[in-house]
């Protein structure tokens, strides 16, 4: 059987005790080895849910991401509420260098319909590796979507629902057309039907998956402004557009300035400098790293993360460092501070390191 069997069994059987199926990857490692540990009622009936699922995953060209397998997005996995499965479909990649979640108001102004085509835009125009994700809602979430598409930007829509069906039915075309550079990406497995606590659960996906979150306008309540607490919650750089008192589509944003949850916004330009990324303009100076000799001074572990970091111009989160070193967690994050310290590496935004150049 699929080792994925295991984990979208557990999904199923624990599909509102989350931090209980968690625990228990913890505790076991695997979704197999917890499995078989388990005797509680409804096993027989998750298991055969499970079953059906592999299949029509199988029929539909879905990829599963579970939280034992090394592709699963590193920056989810951070997420204490991290979902245990994930159902992608389309050319999905959530671990690329630089993701920016786009929310906002279901009813957005003119204004901040611009402001989303012209972030995009910008950001396309001067940073590499770049999606967009959001969620496929009415108003600014569409829009987000559609400014990637037609700058061939990859974005990922993360639907509050099952990869069967698309809410609202008027997105159907641009869910389609995002298959082909980016796609969907969903913790409800199919015959989940759009529900209204599914849609603020899904919100933590879009502020977990982001080095970034910018909300471009909202109400003083509403559902952007959950994935802004979220993005704080996670430590993920959160950014809002200003706009006037009087305005009701801005007095979620100020309200976030004001309480300094976010940062003022006015273009891309700020966002960037913000996160400290290498603009393709930058990039086109021919400015040269240069490499770092070894130093006597330095263990080997951190000459270790000195050469990784040499490799990634654009810096490496510390989750990913860690997977691709091999090193035990503590010991790297050890290293990185001493190294911060003698002005060889910079912390960025989002756990993400930078050797200084």
């Amino acid at each position: 059987m699929s080792s994925a069997l295991y984990d979208i069994a557990l999904s199923y059987l624990y599909r509102t005790r989350l931090r209980y199926h968690l625990s228990l990857l913890e505790r076991y490692k695997t979704a197999e080895e917890a499995w078989r540990h388990l005797d509680e009622a409804g096993m027989d009936e998750a298991e055969r849910k499970a079953q059906r699922e592999l299949e029509w995953i199988s029929q539909h060209g879905i990829q599963v991401w579970t939280l034992s397998d090394d592709s699963y997005p590193y920056r989810l996995r951070q997420c204490p509420d991290c979902p245990p499965v994930l159902y992608s479909k389309g050319n999905v990649n959530p671990s690329d260098a630089h993701m920016v979640s786009i929310v906002g108001t279901r009813r957005p102004t003119e204004r901040g319909k611009e402001l989303t085509y012209a972030l995009v835009r910008d950001l396309h125009d001067r940073i590499d590796q770049l999606t967009i994700v959001s969620g496929g809602a009415y108003g600014i979430d569409i829009n987000a979507h559609r400014a990637a598409m037609d700058f061939e930007v990859p974005t990922i829509i993360v639907p509050a629902h099952g990869l069967d069906r698309i809410y609202p039915v008027q997105h159907r075309q641009d869910a389609i057309r995002a298959l082909e550079n980016g796609g969907l990406l969903t913790e409800f497995p199919s015959g989940t039907e759009p529900f209204a606590p599914y849609f603020i659960q899904r919100n933590r996906i879009i502020a977990g998956l982001a080095d970034a979150v910018v909300v471009v306008e909202s109400k003083e309540k509403g559902g952007s402004l959950i994935t802004a607490r979220m993005a704080v919650d996670y430590n993920r750089e959160l950014f809002a557009f200003p706009g006037r008192p009087q305005d009701e589509a801005a007095r979620g944003c100020n309200q976030l300035i004001r309480n300094q949850k976010a940062q003022l916004i006015q273009d891309a330009d700020d966002l960037i400098a913000t996160m400290g990324w290498t603009t393709r303009q930058d990039k086109g100076k021919g400015v040269q790293t240069q490499l770092i000799g070894l130093n006597e001074n330095l263990s080997d572990s951190q000459q270790q993360l000195l050469q990784k970091l040499q490799e990634a111009e654009e810096g490496l989160h510390i989750n990913l460092i860690v997977m691709e070193t091999g090193l035990p967690y503590g010991d790297v994050a050890s290293d990185l501070v001493m190294m911060e310290i003698d002005g060889l590496v910079k912390s960025m935004p989002g756990g993400v390191y930078r050797i200084v150049r």
